[in-house]
């Protein structure tokens, strides 16, 4: 499953985000969205989960979260 991650601070890292659903099941992937023209971060990333139902774990647990002062959003990438 492709997971849309929303709200993220601008200092979160790709690794930090990867690390974070980690904890729920495997990750494939993890792409943190960059400025082209800054390289900063955007503010979402899209995580990748082979496992619907770690996917699935993951956002049930991670929605609405703080990470990095914000609370991030999660949800099925369209």
């Amino acid at each position: 499953m492709k997971l849309l991650v929303r709200n993220l601070s601008r200092s979160t890292t790709e690794q930090e985000i990867r690390i974070l659903f980690s904890t729920h099941g495997s990750v494939t992937q993890c792409n943190l969205v960059l400025d082209q023209e800054t390289g900063k971060s955007k503010g979402f990333a899209f995580v990748e989960m082979p496992n619907k139902t770690e996917a699935e774990s993951a956002i049930s647990t991670l929605h609405e979260t703080r990470v990095a002062k914000n609370r991030i959003r999660v949800k099925i990438a369209q």
